[in-house]
């Protein structure tokens, strides 16, 4: 998970930059439902399934919202925005990425997404230091709700159905909410490096 901080200035001017090149905004509707925490329940609960055109809205606003909270490029979502039918078939079945066989899943209930797990199926020996073979984040308007354990959790059970027995998280080691993540799906210490905790989990009994 992320954690950096931006001024509302930085953000406006994030947003600016984003409509002077576009010469559009695709996620104003976003923005107002779900950036702003202007949401209502979820009408049923959230799965963990393969990327789909289903939550092309929510998708955009969301992750755009991530990028402009953590300070990161959102470019890499224009192609999003122009073919979002081609950028999900980009990320469907088994890809690789990180120079490993990697697979991504959606975490959505119904037209509404929530975050992206992505699971690797093997180790290099960069990604034994940092990495690991599952990497997540949930969005921000659905963050401090428990979706990123739940999400995690279902996570698990795919890694098992991978042919994992154990699998490998780390995070920054200043980074307690993806700890707490991390440990409440029985995550065991392994200790740092650069800057990064290491967790074991065992899935034989997943």
């Amino acid at each position: 998970m992320r954690q950096t901080r931006q001024t509302t200035q930085t953000r406006q001017n994030s947003a600016s930059v984003w409509l002077d090149q576009t010469g559009e905004n695709p996620f104003d509707q976003g923005f107002q439902e779900g950036i702003l925490g202007k949401v209502n329940d979820l009408a049923e609960p959230p799965r963990l399934i393969g990327p789909t055109t289903d939550v092309r809205e929510s998708f955009l606003a969301g992750e755009w919202a991530s990028c402009i909270e953590d300070g990161s490029p959102t470019a890499w979502l224009e192609p999003a925005r122009d073919d979002f039918a081609a950028f999900v078939a980009e990320r469907s079945g088994v890809r690789e990425r990180w120079g490993v066989p990697c697979t991504t899943f959606w975490y959505v209930s119904g037209e509404q997404y929530i975050g992206t797990l992505i699971i690797r199926h093997a180790l290099t020996p960069e990604l034994t230091e940092i990495g690991g073979h599952i990497g997540y984040h949930v969005v921000p308007a659905w963050r401090r709700r428990g979706h990123a354990t739940r999400m995690l959790a279902a996570g698990l059970v795919e890694s098992r159905r991978l042919g994992l027995d154990r699998v490998l998280l780390t995070c920054a080691a200043d980074n307690e909410p993806s700890r707490r993540v991390i440990v409440a799906n029985g995550g065991v210490p392994a200790g740092r490096v650069r800057g990064e905790d290491r967790f074991w989990i065992d899935l034989l009994s997943v």
